[in-house]
């Protein structure tokens, strides 16, 4: 792609004509303070007048992203970036390996299954053949300890709420069983295969999409009998925000199970003995005051991941008969990185740690001793590492920027990786650069950023330049591959990635930095990364896009309106924008773990009201160009969020800079997309940006 020239970097189009949103007179009283809410008309979601008005916004918004020069080059460009096939590292359970493929386009990876490594693979489940338009999901798996039976649930049309099913594996059939109300749920299997555990919720009284989710329980299916016999294994009645979790332990002895406030990291745990399931569990940890996750055991003696006392996390021994937390071995010490996971594969613990929000991983054995620094090909991201203590082989994979995801197979005696599983692809990695960089934030705290681009990038100030980030709820942002991202870059644009506070990538202390009445460090270490690419002469203001979503779509909205000089355009999806009203929807109410409780605690709604993109819009004020995108079905962030903010940024706009709304349909919060409609938003996003920077068309000659 070439750059045109500058031309002040925006779109020259004349004013717009916005769809009519009517406003109400509806006050609120916060602790004295009283808010406007002019829009809470559309909060109504399924109402004629919302969806009268999504379709006119959706007409508009096509109306200009369908006529972008080489709109129609950028999208065979991405379809060609795409598509190389992907697979998942594989796991073997009994004697057979299973994992995921995606042949390139298809809409929705194939689960499949051999015998052997190598042997003829066999399709398991193919959402594919689940609906026509792609929109239905496998969302969560689970293989029985035997490989014979499969617990798959069912996501349709984006909806966390799923319904689990059970599959024969040799055979590809369904048995009769069926769980439905299951949301925020795995599935963990008794050793024998008879029956497992999940998560899930009382079935709503009101709309599913819209009604709030309380108290989480733990249920235990038994095959061959109907949900309605399912047994309740555990619930807090005495707490309706309580979030459960359950899981089998490998030798089939203990279930362990999870209970977390909110959205926090942290968890209380406890450990019940399979073999007199009405027995009370152990209380290993009462207090939810740091994780605490199991990673394996040797009959009653546990191995943890935990962060009590060490932030960054360590590795403890914890013994069942006599879990006082004053017993505790450690194994594995805190470092001054972040443990991000760990697993046992042949008796060694594989530390996968986060140097700089980048993947370093260590072996060690199960005393802890250090055995090994694991080689990496570059600067990246490494997940997988499934298996069992007395397995020896695991599998992982590698991916950054530029270099999409490479399966290793790690041979666990001879500690030796071999490529597994690598894919053919249609450009060239090497024509790219990463580079990272550290600047300083508003308050003086150092913060990492990656960059990439095309080799060759002169800094002349002029670049357009992406600039994505999250900044929340423990979330780490690592080097992955994007084809979008690519295309960018193949473009001649920068993609920047800060590791802002908020996120996982230093620990618990980095997390909490930016959560509750410290929320504004994520949004003053974001503005301080635009201001580096400035004053290093990598791009200007006119040039800079900022994008994020769900948190990060907060992100981006909160950052466009306290500086609104800073940056050309903004994409925010699937956004957190009426920051008074979160916790009312779904599963809002677990976000006050991070953000704080507005109605609850003065200070904290204070604090939430300075930055609440909804009410902080200004009117007369030239904010950037603006994309908002959500879908119809969010069930995770309310649709209306999006909806209100949109209205009220478009009332506010002054000058000529649009402000559109992209409103999916069949479509939740992003999990289980198919891949036609992953092109279609990211194709509008590049076609939105290329016009308001002013480049110019995509030609086909560039892509070489």
């Amino acid at each position: 792609m070439n750059l045109a020239d500058d031309r002040s970097g925006v779109s020259t189009s004349p004013s717009l004509s916005y769809p009519e949103a009517r406003t109400v007179d509806q006050v609120d009283d916060y602790f004295g303070t009283k808010v406007q809410d002019p829009y809470r008309w559309m909060e109504d979601v399924d109402s004629p007048e919302v969806k009268a008005w999504i379709e006119e916004e959706n007409l508009l918004t096509r109306s200009i992203l369908d006529k972008v020069p080489g709109r129609e080059a950028l999208q065979r460009r991405l379809m060609d970036l795409i598509n190389f096939e992907r697979y998942t590292p594989p796991v073997r359970k009994g004697t057979r390996y299973f994992y995921w493929h995606n042949t390139g386009l298809q809409n929705q990876s194939v689960l499949y299954w051999t015998e052997e490594l190598d042997g003829a693979p066999n399709v398991l489940l193919d959402a594919n053949t689940m609906s026509e338009d792609g929109t239905v999901a496998i969302s969560g798996l689970s293989i029985s300890e035997d490989g014979r039976l499969a617990a798959y649930s069912i996501a349709d049309a984006g909806s966390d709420w799923v319904k689990w099913h059970v599959r024969e594996v040799a055979t590809g059939v369904d048995l009769p069983d069926v769980v439905a109300w299951s949301k925020f749920s795995s599935a963990s299997w008794l050793k024998d295969g008879s029956g497992f555990f999940y998560e899930g919720y009382d079935a709503p009284e009101t709309d599913a999409l819209k009604a709030t989710n309380y108290f989480h329980k733990i249920f235990f299916h038994k095959l061959g009998t109907p949900q309605s016999e399912d047994r309740l294994v555990f619930h807090r009645p005495d707490d309706r925000e309580m979030n459960v979790g359950a899981a089998v332990t490998d030798d089939g002895r203990y279930l362990i199970i999870y209970q977390t406030k909110g959205s926090s990291p942290n968890n209380q745990l406890s450990i019940k003995d399979l073999e007199d399931l009405d027995a009370p569990a152990v209380e290993v940890v009462s207090l939810a005051d740091a994780v605490y996750s199991p990673i394996d055991n040797d009959g009653t003696l546990f191995w943890i991941h935990t962060t009590f006392e060490a932030p960054n996390g360590r590795v403890v021994q914890v013994d069942l008969r006599d879990p006082a937390r004053e017993k505790w071995k450690t194994v594995i010490a805190e470092t001054s990185n972040n443990l991000d996971s760990v697993s046992m594969v042949d008796e060694i613990l594989i530390a996968n740690y986060l140097a700089d929000a980048q993947s370093m991983v260590k072996l060690h054995a199960r005393d802890g001793d250090l055995l090994e620094r694991l080689t990496l090909p570059a600067i990246g991201t490494v997940s997988g590492f499934g298996g069992r203590r007395t397995d020896k082989e695991t599998f992982y994979q590698f991916s950054n920027f530029t270099r999409p995801a490479t399966i290793y197979r790690l041979d666990m005696k001879r500690r030796r990786s071999t490529i597994f599983r690598q894919p053919q692809l249609s450009f060239d990695p090497g024509n790219y650069e990463t580079q990272q960089i550290f600047y300083t934030s508003k308050d003086g705290t150092r913060v990492p950023m990656f960059l990439s681009y095309k080799k060759g990038l002169q800094r002349n100030g002029a670049n357009p330049t992406l600039l994505y980030g999250y900044g929340g709820f423990n979330v780490s942002l690592l080097p992955e591959f994007s084809a979008g991202n690519l295309l960018w870059m193949e473009m001649g644009g920068i993609y920047a990635q800060p590791s802002l506070r908020g996120g996982g990538e230093y620990g618990e202390d980095w997390h909490l930095a930016g959560t509750r009445l410290q929320k504004q460090n994520v949004f003053d270490d974001f503005i301080a990364a635009a201001e580096w690419l400035i004053a290093n002469h990598y791009t200007c203001p006119s040039k800079i896009g900022i994008s994020g979503g769900s948190n990060g779509g907060l992100l981006v909205a909160a950052c466009e309106i306290q500086r609104p000089d800073l940056f050309g355009a903004a994409i925010a999806s699937v956004g957190v924008m009426d920051m008074l009203r979160f916790d009312k929807f779904t599963i809002g109410w677990a976000w006050k773990t991070d953000y704080g409780a507005p109605s609850e605690d003065e200070a904290e709604f204070q604090a939430i009201y300075r930055y609440s993109p909804l009410h902080n819009l200004r009117s007369g004020v030239s904010y950037p160009a603006t994309l908002i995108t959500t879908g119809d079905h969010d069930d995770r962030v309310f649709p209306a969020h999006s909806f209100k903010f949109a209205a009220a940024m478009q009332a506010a706009q002054a000058g000529e800079r649009p402000v559109l709304i992209r409103i999916e349909t069949r479509a939740g919060h992003g999990a289980g997309m198919p891949l036609t409609k992953r092109v279609e938003i990211i194709v509008d996003q590049l076609s939105f940006l290329s016009l308001q920077f002013a480049i110019q068309p995509y030609l086909p000659a560039d892509s070489d």
